[in-house]
């Protein structure tokens, strides 16, 4: 057998060091899990865990995205359900994956519940996960949207969102407390509500965008929402960094076609919580909404900045807020700073009106 490549191998231990990681964080827990029992598992050094994952906390989320990237998909949902069934639908798989009663200390409850403190206890890993959880409000609300024509639907996302994360941290810390049903039935109900949630048809912010007209060559990427690979064509590509991960919905309120490339300036750790953010979502949707027949939105994490540098964006951190446009394989018009989505997507390319 001929032996393998540097990037092969790399592949492969990176790989035995997940699933090694899977079992030490199932079995012990994020706290108690220890790295040099991990690379005992994997067959490898200490050194060799610390070459694919900067740190414990990065593993531990590197594992949680790979199981749920990887969960089996579900049965295809219903295909013209109301928003109000199709929100009863997502609860419902949201609490199926709640911990019981009886097995609070499984192994599935031991690997998941240290997540949340974890996430909590830095500023660091904080406020990208504030912004990841407004990008999974928006995603519901607009499948919602979809089934609800009317208005935005996003302040009943972020009300079911914390209905199901407040059971979520409740079946970890008191076990048996709360129906399930009730819990579905009350996010069931929150379309009653007519909660407020007016758009403003402009940021009070906006970016003045630049036509221009240059080269767009973009590497391939793996859309979170499906899953599949893509490589982007003509609409509008936001470069997002994770302090400002929502303000792709500023695109997608016009009607564009849009690609979002989350970048962060700590791959290592945020990628893979973005990638789970996601996931957890998806793995919900995908039992509760009907698949879009032309899909509109793609989200790449673009964890290496190669999606990122063919829009031009050399250097992210996750500040970073640029949106281009392209039109005939050309990049078109580009923008930057607070409102650069908007902006890019109003505006047309050379010899065009903007509309406006």
């Amino acid at each position: 057998m001929a032996g393998l490549s540097r990037a092969e191998t790399q592949v492969r231990n990176r790989a035995k060091v997940l699933s090694a990681a899977r079992d030490e964080f199932a079995r012990r827990g994020f706290r108690d899990a220890k790295i040099d029992v991990i690379a005992e598992r994997a067959e490898l050094t200490r050194g060799a865990v610390y070459s694919n994952f900067p740190g414990k906390r990065a593993l531990y989320f590197a594992v949680l995205a790979d199981l749920a990237e990887h969960a089996p998909r579900p049965a295809t949902p219903p295909s013209h359900p109301s928003a109000p069934d199709a929100l009863a639908a997502f609860a419902r798989a949201w609490v199926a994956r709640l911990p019981l009663a009886t097995d609070n200390d499984s192994e599935d409850a031991r690997l998941t519940r240290d997540l949340l403190p974890e996430i909590l206890a830095d500023e660091h890993t904080r406020r990208p996960f504030a912004q990841l959880m407004r990008i999974d409000a928006i995603l519901l609300g607009l499948a919602l949207e979809r089934l609800h024509p009317g208005g935005r639907l996003v302040r009943v996302a972020e009300a079911a969102l914390t209905t199901l994360h407040g059971a979520s941290q409740l079946a970890a810390a008191a076990p048996g407390f709360g129906e399930p049903f009730h819990i579905v039935t009350a996010c069931e109900r929150l379309l009653e509500l007519e909660l407020d949630d007016d758009w403003p048809a402009e940021p009070p912010i906006t970016s003045q965008p630049r036509r221009v007209d240059e080269p767009w060559h973009p590497p391939a990427g793996t859309d979170l929402l499906t899953g599949e690979t893509v490589r982007p064509g003509d609409g509008v590509v936001t470069v997002l960094g994770l302090h400002r991960a929502a303000a792709f919905e500023e695109a997608v309120r016009t009607g564009a076609d849009v690609t979002v490339a989350l970048v962060t300036s700590d791959p290592g750790e945020l990628a893979p919580l973005t990638r789970l953010a996601v996931a957890d979502l998806r793995g919900c949707l995908d039992q509760a909404f009907p698949a879009l027949q032309e899909p509109r939105l793609r989200i790449v994490c673009d964890a290496s900045g190669t999606l990122a540098a063919a829009a031009g964006v050399t250097a992210v951190s996750d500040a970073t807020e640029t949106a281009v446009r392209v039109e005939g394989g050309r990049i078109v018009v580009r923008a930057e700073g607070f409102g650069a989505c908007h902006a890019v997507a109003v505006e047309s390319g050379p010899g065009r009106s903007s509309g406006r």
